[in-house]
């Protein structure tokens, strides 16, 4: 197996075109044709972590944080980020990350974060915008069943947790077969009036170009019309952080204490309790004070989340209880995904979990 097909199954589940514009996921070291020999799971690359993948044997480590996010002008080994260059790659190791686009689509990191929770009837906190497209054809009502079902195939027809959605509307189409074609119907140089189905499928973007391919490969006409558009709706699978129900209200401190154990946080750092019982909680991964306002719109009465500044805990203002557990805390989950996609599509390859706690923060 091939560094190239583990990244498939990655890529297939969070598609790099998730990501947001200043991250830097994908192969930062490597040549996607090597054949591997073992992978190490982690949320950070350090220097430890590149020596534990050389004691086990691993020419492939899998992070949730690229190591490189901006451009290296020199690599001298100056700094840790230099020192995990040279190193992964004077031992041939290849380093891949999945970052925000494993954040933003739905079965990610906050899915993780939920299950932690137990959190039930849980969604996207804040759906991205623009990922979205339209396909419109026009087919031969005895071809469209054959067109429609090669579309939902190759990925159309998704709204929610709806599959094989379409809009299908009778109409009539004419055209005039011009010198040198060869039409599926009618004659040349004559109007033909032919039965069609009008069939509107919504996609993805990152999928256009398959889409496209399934069209035209089964459709019958020598020329397809199509219309593609762009779409403004919110994609409720893919975007920023989730709030979700837990199974039961719980007093305040309760909850708090339920999210230190569930986390093995050091301390949760909260705003003034307000009195009332949590039942709804809004969660991110990360960094997630930029929702702040999305999960009190959602009413949740907690947001838990991480790095947190002094002046944004006044942004409460006791409409929810924020509980701060710590950037590694909240995304150190993410090795088990890791460890989900790749076994549940290669059965008989069990990548392996790094021992070292690479969280930079200590507690007294």
């Amino acid at each position: 197996m091939k560094i190239k097909e583990i990244i498939q199954v990655i890529e297939a589940y969070a598609p790099p075109v998730y990501q947001e514009s200043y991250d830097n996921a994908g192969l930062i070291f490597g040549d996607p044709q090597t054949e591997v020999t073992q992978v190490l799971l982690t949320l950070d690359t350090t220097e430890a972590v590149i020596d534990e993948a050389i004691a086990k044997g691993c020419n492939l480590v899998i992070a949730h944080h690229p190591i490189v996010f901006g451009g290296l002008k020199k690599i001298n080994g100056k700094n840790y980020v230099e020192r995990v260059a040279i190193k992964a790659i004077k031992n041939d190791i290849a380093v891949y990350a999945a970052h925000t686009n494993l954040d933003n689509v739905r079965n990610g990191v906050c899915m993780e974060m939920s299950a932690r929770l137990g959190l039930t009837d849980y969604r996207v906190l804040q759906p991205k915008k623009g990922l979205l497209k339209k396909l419109y054809t026009f087919v031969p009502q005895a071809e469209a069943e054959k067109v429609r079902s090669a579309l939902f195939e190759a990925g159309a027809g998704h709204i929610g947790n709806y599959s094989e959605c379409s809009f299908n509307g009778a109409g009539e189409g004419t055209f005039k077969a011009g010198e040198g074609t060869d039409p599926y119907v009618g004659v040349q140089g004559q109007r033909h009036f032919e039965a069609e189905i009008k069939l509107e499928v919504i996609f993805p973007v990152y999928l256009e170009g398959k889409i496209l391919q399934a069209l035209l490969s089964h459709h019958p006409y020598e020329e397809v019309a199509y219309d593609i558009v762009a779409l403004e709706n919110a994609y409720s699978q893919v975007g920023s952080g989730m709030v979700g129900l837990l199974p039961e209200a719980m007093d305040e401190m309760a909850f708090l204490q339920l999210v230190k154990d569930r986390f093995g946080a050091g301390c949760v750092r909260y705003t003034p309790l307000r009195g009332k019982q949590v039942k709804k909680v809004a969660l991110c991964g990360g960094a997630g004070s930029f929702l702040l306002k999305s999960a009190i719109s959602s009413g949740a009465d907690a947001f838990v989340s991480s790095d947190f500044k002094y002046h944004e805990f006044f942004d409460a203002e006791n409409q929810l209880i924020i509980a701060d557990i710590g950037h590694f805390e909240s995304e150190q989950f993410t090795v088990e995904l890791f460890y989900h996609i790749l076994t549940e599509k290669f059965r008989n390859f069990a990548p392996l979990k790094s021992t070292i706690k690479t969280n930079p923060v200590n507690y007294l």
